[in-house]
């Protein structure tokens, strides 16, 4: 816990900066990499739709490959600097901890998309929340904008923080590593169009098995935060409880849906991906329209939903 907790200390005072190596831009790297090999060695086609059992298989392959080097290397790594001396250990986990946790750097991500809405300067925001969303960001709104940036924040509270910071906690900082190989395999193969359906399919299911329980967690904590942040808790709870499970994922709405109602605004619905409208259901009611100042109460949320799990942690810590 001790760990962990210099971690979190760290990601609170630098972020992830640029220059810095980064563990998920190596393990991303890699995804890009195997994927490029298997559909090699497979002879799959990416245009043709009909090769389901390969692209299975080939998925298969990856989640193996991607997970025995994202855990083996740091295991393999942090071994040889216990024999070279303990501290050197100690010193490379609390980095790694700080590294998987993405709370100020999700922030400043939000931030961006605010300043830019803020100059009024459209095309900026665009760009700048293309970064952080997977969907098409070429022709939206500001208010489209907007809400792709507060449903980023809110779905990665749990992703980007709470869910590592689980893994790390009961497992250690390789059970980050185990998490963020998958959740970073999910962001990147996991879609539902012809060429990833089939492909990405291990992973996808893998992620939505580590996140069930992260993600509810993450739920509980922001319902609770958003009454710390003086935000409409009690519309909160009431949100969560009926819009929860308003997506295809089991866990992305978990904390989409109390920070909808912590905000009294309607977030998810029609998107665009890769030039294809995707039917989505909302989540939260229409009581006003989203404005750029919601992406900072966003980020509140995220800072005391990452602050509250945190002291509970460290507070069973003690107890137990």
């Amino acid at each position: 816990m001790l760990v962990l907790s210099i971690g979190f200390l760290l990601d609170i005072l630098f972020g992830d900066p640029y220059w810095l190596y980064h563990p998920v831009r190596w393990i991303g790297w890699m995804i890009s990499s195997m994927e490029k090999v298997l559909f090699h060695c497979f002879r799959i086609s990416p245009e043709r739709e009909k090769e389901q059992k390969k692209k299975q298989a080939a998925g298969f392959f990856l989640v193996v490959f991607v997970l025995l080097f994202s855990v083996g290397l740091p295991f393999l790594l942090l071994e040889a600097a216990g024999r070279l001396c303990p501290g050197l250990a100690f010193g490379l986990e609390c980095f790694w901890c700080y590294q998987l946790l993405a709370m100020k750097s999700l922030k400043k991500e939000g931030m961006k998309v605010y300043t830019a809405l803020m100059k009024g300067d459209i095309e900026a925001a665009r760009q700048a929340v293309s970064m952080i969303v997977g969907r098409d960001t070429k022709n939206l709104t500001e208010e489209g904008i907007t809400k792709a940036a507060i449903e980023t924040v809110a779905e990665n509270t749990s992703d980007g923080v709470i869910a590592p910071m689980l893994f790390m906690m009961f497992f250690g900082v390789l059970g980050g590593f185990f998490y963020k190989a998958v959740n970073t395999m999910d962001s990147m193969v996991g879609y539902k169009n012809d060429r990833y359906y089939d492909f990405g399919k291990c992973a996808a299911k893998l992620d939505d098995i580590l996140n069930f329980i992260p993600a509810r967690v993450s739920a509980v904590c922001m319902a609770a935060a958003s009454f710390f942040c003086r935000l409409d808790w009690k519309n909160a709870v009431r949100i969560f409880k009926r819009d929860r499970y308003c997506h295809a994922s089991p866990n992305s709405a978990q904390t989409e849906a109390v920070c909808a109602g912590a905000l009294n605004i309607q977030l998810a619905g029609d998107a665009y991906y890769f030039g294809k409208l995707c039917h989505k259901p909302v989540i939260g009611d229409d009581i006003r329209k989203p404005e750029a100042e919601d992406i900072r109460l966003a980020n509140r949320l995220l800072y005391g939903t990452s602050f509250l799990a945190w002291g509970i942690g460290m507070l069973l810590f003690f107890i137990l």
